[in-house]
């Protein structure tokens, strides 16, 4: 029985990757562990793509729905122009309920300048709860993306916003009557904010325009796969410093009480960016001059020292990741009846 969760790495290149034989010309970059988009080749232009479902969260799933796929094209330095939605609906839905998902879609397309173009809504008895598949499209110059290919030993390790915000809005939203009781109103309020962070379009682009050794929008798998990710494509090694990861007390207090690592807790709305020395200061510059919190977090290290944490001078090596640590909240709670949220 596989666990709940995307499925991990090793499974990916033996039974997904393997199978996918073909390939055209035009394909620029092809699926592979840690490569959030495909790119491929319109001439002058290069098209970049990338989907994803909203599958663990309930109350906030419309506006999910549209950040997931867009912070990927943003993962490539490029601005998402258009996105496509599959809207797959359980029986017993209310039109109030469909038209709240759709308000929220709608809402947060036209914040980020991202026009619907597109996509599918079905009502059906495969899905208990709303599900949602989002394919995001954006453009930019030919070799204009940022590839995390780039990466070499001596590059800084930079974060945006925090660890674990994606994770904590959706655990203080979807399963509040778990913490009710150790999470004050205020915290409350904290936590279900995070869920408004969750873009990182801002950041990508601003980062692609300087340029970067590479860039991952954090989700699942937290901050701790995003940095093994990105180093199994680069084929490096890393040394993150665990005291300079910036994570809010509220996140860790609702990862205390569900025994959960927020370091590998899916983590929309922060964007691993990995710079050369020579642009670390205007990347951080650049950065808080537009208002976006950003932390360094580490350097890249050569292959042969692996992909290892310090915490208190001492090195653990970070393991492949695997199930999001949200999931085994989801497991392990009631869920949330979305027709009374």
């Amino acid at each position: 029985m596989l666990k709940t969760g995307k499925l991990d790495s090793r499974l990916l290149e033996e039974i997904v990757f393997k199978n996918i034989k073909f390939k055209r010309p035009e394909v620029l970059t092809r699926p592979g562990i840690g490569e959030d988009c495909a790119v491929v080749d319109f001439g002058t232009y290069e098209c970049v793509l990338s989907t994803d479902p909203i599958t663990a969260a309930v109350s906030e799933i419309g506006r999910l729905a549209v950040h997931v796929s867009c912070n990927d094209i943003a993962s490539n330095g490029i601005e998402p122009l258009g996105i496509m939605l599959t809207v797959l609906l359980p029986e017993g839905i209310t039109e109030e309920d469909v038209e709240m998902i759709m308000k929220q879609a709608g809402e947060t397309s036209e914040e980020l300048g991202v026009e619907i173009i597109g996509g599918h809504t079905e009502i059906t008895p495969a899905v208990t709860k709303p599900v949602i598949v989002s394919t995001a499209i954006g453009r930019g110059e030919k070799w204009a993306s940022q590839q995390a290919e780039n990466m070499k030993p001596g590059d800084y390790i930079l974060i945006t916003k925090q660890a674990g915000l994606e994770g904590t809005g959706i655990i203080a939203t979807d399963f509040k009557g778990e913490l009710i009781g150790l999470l004050t109103e205020d915290e409350f309020r904290e936590a279900a904010s995070m869920l408004r962070q969750v873009s990182v379009v801002k950041e990508g682009v601003i980062a692609g325009k300087i340029g970067t050794a590479g860039m991952h929008d954090i989700t699942e798998g937290g901050v701790l796969g995003a940095v093994w990710e990105m180093c199994d494509i680069a084929n490096t090694g890393a040394e993150v410093w665990i005291d300079k990861i910036p994570v809010a007390e509220v996140t860790k207090k609702i990862c205390d009480h569900f025994d959960i690592d927020y370091l590998r807790l899916i983590s929309s709305g922060s964007m691993m960016i990995m710079v050369h020395p020579e642009v670390k200061e205007q990347m951080v510059a650049a950065l808080d001059e537009a208002g976006v919190p950003v932390a360094c977090i580490g350097r890249i290290r050569d292959r042969e020292e692996g992909v290892c944490m310090v915490i208190e001078d001492e090195k653990i090596v970070i393991a492949p990741p695997v199930s999001d640590e949200l999931y085994k909240v989801v497991s392990c709670t009631s869920s949330p009846n979305f027709f009374d949220l």
